[in-house]
């Protein structure tokens, strides 16, 4: 009984330190700042302002996050630290839309992207080493935006991406480019507070009054 009770309590206090290591990187994490314009339907509607990313195209989720890791770590002509911003942002390009895409890549690719701290311009932020990643600016934009927890697999992000599309359709936006998922979270938090978000570009002019 006793070696069961030491278990249990052994496994108590590493579910503690997990949650609080989520706890920890969700209040510590910059995020980029939006203003809200609407709610409806669990759509969020957002307004985001110019933004600076660095981004990467590669075979696989990894990769990418390597080469962009590697970047904010001093892979950079300045040789500088960079503090990670949330979301990062992620498209596969193998996923079936009628929407152009924001990078033209072959079939099967990921593009991700980390959005640099707002402290960085265009002409301030350090120019990637690598010359697979580059530096890429976003305008003022409006967005709308899911969101949903867990894990986000394929088959999760799919069913999130046509719901978020079905909704927006029926209120007559407009979409611009291809959705893309948003992640706010370091792969060691949590599968229950991970916070996963499927976003894409709307029309400015979109009228999000309820259909008749």
């Amino acid at each position: 009984m006793r070696s069961i009770r030491r278990l249990l309590l052994a496994l108590g206090g590493l579910l503690a330190a997990w949650i609080g290591w989520g706890v920890y990187v969700s209040r510590t994490t910059e995020r980029v700042p939006a203003e809200t314009l609407e709610r409806f339907d669990g759509v969020e509607i957002r307004r985001y302002p110019r933004s600076v990313l660095v981004e990467t195209t590669a075979p696989d989720n990894r990769t990418a996050f390597r080469r962009l890791f590697r970047y904010i770590s001093g892979a950079n002509t300045q040789r500088e630290d960079i503090a990670m911003t949330a979301p990062v942002t992620t498209q596969r390009e193998s996923i079936s839309m009628t929407a152009p895409v924001r990078t033209d890549t072959d079939d099967g690719d990921v593009t991700m992207a980390f959005y640099l701290p707002e402290t960085y311009t265009p002409e301030t932020a350090p120019i990637p080493t690598n010359s697979d990643v580059r530096l890429v600016v976003e305008s003022e934009r409006t967005v709308a935006v899911l969101r949903f927890s867990w894990y986000a697999t394929a088959g999760r992000v799919d069913r999130q991406r046509k719901r978020l599309l079905d909704a927006l359709s029926q209120r007559g936006a407009e979409t611009r480019g291809r959705p893309e998922l948003l992640q706010y979270n370091d792969p060691w938090t949590p599968p229950f507070m991970r916070t996963n978000e499927v976003a894409v570009r709307i029309e400015e002019s979109g009228d999000w009054s309820r259909p008749d």
